[in-house]
């Protein structure tokens, strides 16, 4: 296990470095610079101002030399400011993955719930008017625009019926996670919707695959209670490719929720990536898309363990030549 870990360590930092390069190649690729934009703001500053001015901050050098420049400012440390905001880098991103981390669990939570069971029956009864009903329900949920939904919700609980806040974070003044749980609500609640009729077809599926299985029928032969044959054996082998769904989710409501974000004004990261690349806050979109693949990886491997978890069979030991 140990050994496994630092390969993965170690092929994650290499996958993260190569990323830095790529993602920081592309935004040089970006017309316009802060200096440029500085420049069509106030008329005032002259050619002058704007050459010493990129020279002050290395934007005339070649891109290749500026990335190995920022490269080494962030291995000490030294992530930048963030222009929009005026704040370092970090002091921007995290609370946006703080904000982010709140919504992803609350949606994977309440989407597994709804999956599980809605997916499990369906497979106990498969062709049924049940099974019927639950697929249609998660075609109409996969087929849904998350922007349509989230109107429509908007209008529903906010506009119509008055119960919940149409966006934001909080109320003025208040940060306790009671007063965010009114805004929390509809944004979960979209992908949430979203997300559980993914899980409940891949489920549906795994399941039937496994109650097919030998070792399901000799079970029942054995006079094994359903409960125990279902919940305990068929369940557990099938989870391995919901797994694999699970953590796929993980890294797309990490970064992927910005149409979602946008709707509902919620701080989150898909948010905060789209706001600084629209507005050419590039330190803040590099290590916002450096922290989206950090847990896009970490979900991976979160993945890797729980294959073995529940697996007998996956191990993590060196095959001999």
């Amino acid at each position: 296990m140990a050994r496994f870990l630092t390969e993965r360590l170690l092929q994650a930092l290499l996958v993260l470095l190569v990323m830095s390069f790529v993602v920081y190649m592309l935004i040089g690729l970006m017309p316009g610079d802060p200096i440029d934009l500085m420049i069509a703001s106030d008329p005032n500053l002259t050619a002058a101002d704007a050459a010493r001015l990129k020279a002050l901050y290395g934007l005339d050098k070649p891109v290749i030399e500026r990335y190995f420049n920022w490269l080494l400012a962030a291995l000490s440390g030294d992530l930048g400011y963030s222009r929009l905001a005026a704040q370092p880098t970090l002091a921007v991103v995290l609370p946006r993955m703080g904000n982010t981390a709140i919504l992803m669990a609350c949606t994977l939570l309440l989407a597994l719930g709804i999956a599980l069971p809605a997916g499990i029956y369906a497979a106990r009864k498969p062709y049924t008017k049940l099974d019927t009903l639950v697929n249609f329900l998660c075609f109409g949920g996969i087929s849904m625009p998350s922007f349509w939904l989230a109107l429509l919700l908007i209008i529903l609980f906010a506009v119509t019926l008055g119960w919940l806040p149409a966006s934001g974070m909080a109320p003025v003044g208040s940060e306790s996670f009671a007063a965010r749980l009114p805004y929390l609500v509809m944004p979960v609640m979209t992908l949430t919707l979203l997300n559980a009729g993914v899980l409940t077809r891949h489920i549906r599926a795994a399941m039937l695959e496994q109650l097919r299985q030998d070792y399901v029928r000799t079970a029942r032969a054995k006079g094994v209670a359903e409960t125990t044959v279902v919940w305990k054996h068929a369940l557990r082998n099938g989870m391995i490719p919901i797994v694999t769904i699970i953590s796929h989710d993980i890294g797309t409501l990490f970064s992927g929720a910005v149409v979602t974000e946008t709707i509902f004004g919620y701080l989150g990261m898909g948010k905060l990536i789209y706001d600084s690349v629209m507005g050419n806050d590039f330190n803040v979109a590099l290590v916002a898309l450096l922290a989206a693949t950090a847990m896009i990886l970490l979900a991976n491997l979160i993945a890797d363990v729980a294959y073995a978890a529940l697996d007998p069979r996956v191990t993590f030991a060196a095959r001999k030549a």
